[in-house]
């Protein structure tokens, strides 16, 4: 990440998925003695805990409760534009896969939650037991890519008629029977799960509307980092890349793409971290006016 952003003294940086501050702790390290940045969060625990690791650094960074999808506004409020570096590590953090109390994962049997910001939202509780049928089966085939989604959603459906559902370890268990108890390598469980944090948090629309802002900030020569642990996460960063690229002589050329293919995790990285395993990295830079008038000029010829 770090290689890749090339922080430097003077730069201005964004942090819009700041979690427990890791990577800006490394960006204000590596942009020293007078680099910014703007860390956006939408979990208070994440801003309290970065903001912590991060105290050496006060003078130089501002933390903030928001979420990434209005990173644009943000920005422009703690005037941080035009920036020089902006970092998107999406999904949930091990810090809130760990705490069962955030109903994420089904290791303990917790209450239901699932939402990033405990402040505001609807619960994967209230999505479980008040969404129609057909369209929660809709809802886990879309967001988790479960082939089973429409007997995972009959069984939901068949529980919470004789008592609401509350807890991750009843849906753990219903999704397991639904799908015969049948263990791959992943528990049965896993992709229903997905399909609910990314449905409570609406983490897909809010990335689509958040890469159009990132690149209307960045300065000439700025980067982007995207990291993405599902497919379609990646498709949906793979996709604007290349739109913004100019990718088939369609649109202008905004970006330059830095990975032609994601950087993923070494086999030593996967076996120190199993959670790294299905990281994706990518790169664009943002080209200058000049460039991009030279790449539209091809593009009509």
């Amino acid at each position: 990440m770090i290689a890749g952003l090339a922080p430097r003294s003077g730069g201005r940086y964004l942090d819009a998925t700041l979690g427990g501050g890791g990577h800006a702790l490394a960006i204000l390290a590596a942009s020293s003695p007078d680099g910014r940045l703007l860390g956006i969060d939408a979990d208070p625990a994440a801003l309290a805990a970065a903001g912590a690791r991060l105290a050496m650094y006060a003078e130089r960074a501002t933390l903030v409760h928001g979420n990434f999808r209005d990173l644009g506004r943000l920005a422009r409020e703690h005037n941080l534009a035009p920036i020089d570096g902006l970092l998107l590590d999406l999904g949930v953090s091990s810090h809130q896969l760990d705490t069962p109390e955030r109903g994420f994962s089904f290791a303990n049997d917790a209450p239901l939650d699932m939402r990033l910001d405990p402040t505001r939202g609807t619960t994967a509780a209230e999505l479980v037991n008040e969404t129609p049928e057909s369209e929660l089966a809709d809802l886990i085939y879309r967001y988790g890519e479960e082939h089973g989604s429409r007997r995972i959603a009959r069984f939901i459906a068949e529980a919470r008629r004789k008592q609401p559902i509350a807890t991750t370890g009843q849906l753990a268990d219903l999704v397991a029977r639904a799908l015969g108890g049948r263990h791959g390598k992943i528990h049965p469980a896993t992709r229903t799960f997905q399909a609910l944090r990314i449905a409570v948090n609406h983490e897909l629309e809010s990335l689509e509307l958040a890469l159009p802002q990132a690149v209307e900030l960045l300065a000439p020569g700025g980067r982007i980092a995207v990291i993405s642990f599902h497919s379609l996460e990646d498709r949906i960063v793979k996709l604007f890349f290349r739109a913004e690229s100019g990718y088939g002589g369609a649109g202008e050329a905004r970006l330059q793409i830095i990975t032609k293919k994601p950087i993923e995790a070494s086999e030593q990285e996967a076996r120190a971290n199993p959670r790294s395993r299905s990281a994706k990295l990518r790169f664009a830079e943002r080209r200058s006016q000049e460039s991009e008038v030279r790449s539209q000029k091809r593009e009509y010829r």
